[in-house]
């Protein structure tokens, strides 16, 4: 039978972490790899049945998740995000392939569907996610992304029944600490990549963004925590251009 090891990356997930490693509690080995938690994400870590603690400095995102998949003891892998927490209909789906011949599939893909401001959306594009994060580390692995990191495999995808959850931010301070953050990192993948920010767009990217993830994306079908998130969304996308306009001006130090 295959035997699964679950992967999760860490960084004061405290909170969020207990509700994720409980939601795999029948997995085989689960792994946490920390870079330097100062909440109690460590106590719990080595409190908690079933759970291997590695520490390694952060690599960047994906090289981190890389990182994780090495250190398990086991080829199947399930990767996980410290505020996911998987379903019971999708952890007696993810059972019953493991326990099933895998030989004609490198992975399986997740249903993810977002859970914001004390609601779980139903509608739009953050509701029908399916991403791939279950899969054979023989046949594939996270890339190199900095953030936003992917899955590739060397085969067939099966898609899995069932949801996880995605618990994406505690609240609207924990929102803007990670908003700081990934705009940032955006930013700077960008200039990187020599992309460029004009001042006719950043001024007419809230508008535009706002249109698209609360009309287009169907976010109004998700009420008022559907316009706060699109509200929110509009601005992430014009703080990440700004950020980007003020490398160009002053250069990446």
């Amino acid at each position: 039978m295959n035997r699964l090891s679950v992967v999760i990356i860490t960084l004061n997930e405290a909170h969020d972490l207990p509700r994720c490693v409980a939601s795999v509690s029948w997995a085989d080995e689960i792994v946490v790899v920390d870079s330097g938690s100062t909440d109690g994400t460590i106590e719990f870590c080595r409190a908690a049945p079933g759970v291997r603690l590695v520490t390694q400095p952060f690599l960047g995102y994906g090289p981190q998740k890389r990182f994780a998949v090495a250190e398990a003891r086991h080829d199947w892998i399930l990767s996980l995000d410290a505020d996911e927490a998987v379903s019971p209909e999708l952890g007696a789906g993810i059972r019953s392939f493991m326990e099933g011949d895998t030989t004609g599939s490198a992975g399986a893909s997740l249903a993810r569907r977002m859970v914001f401001f004390g609601r779980i959306f139903h509608h739009g594009r953050d509701s029908r996610q399916r991403i791939l994060r279950l899969f054979d580390r023989r046949r594939g692995n996270f890339d190199d992304a900095q953030v936003h990191e992917k899955v590739a495999v060397d085969g067939p995808v099966t898609e899995l029944a069932g949801e996880l959850l995605h618990y994406s931010y505690r609240d609207l301070e924990d929102y803007f600490e990670k908003f700081n953050r990934y705009t940032s990192l955006m930013a700077r993948k960008m200039h990187e990549q020599g992309k460029r920010a004009s001042v006719p767009v950043i001024c007419l990217r809230p508008l535009w963004s706002f249109f698209q993830y609360y009309l287009i994306r169907g976010n109004w079908r998700n009420g008022f925590a559907g316009f706060v998130y699109a509200l929110l969304s509009s601005l992430y996308k014009t703080v990440k251009y700004l950020k980007l306009y003020e490398l160009q001006r002053h250069g990446a130090d």
